[in-house]
């Protein structure tokens, strides 16, 4: 798709922050991990694209987060 000038700006394993790590004792952020991240060159948008084999509970949660903090629904292919 990108040789055919369908998509631009690939980039693999793109890490999302969702929530971060404050106050201090929550240690780490919570992140989510986009297997695929590209600009759909017919509409403008950035598309974030991941691959499932299965949709386990923490995913549904993080695909929820994406919507609600960055307004981006995750494609599942």
């Amino acid at each position: 798709m990108e040789k055919a000038g369908e998509i631009s700006s690939l980039k693999r394993q793109v890490p999302f922050e969702l929530v971060c790590a404050h106050p201090p004792e929550f240690k780490r952020p919570i992140k989510y991990i986009a297997d695929f991240v590209y600009i759909d060159e017919r509409s403008s948008h950035v598309v974030v694209e991941d691959a499932k084999g299965m949709k386990t509970p923490a995913y549904n949660i993080k695909k929820r987060l994406m919507f609600e903090k960055y307004g981006i629904m995750i494609q599942e292919v």
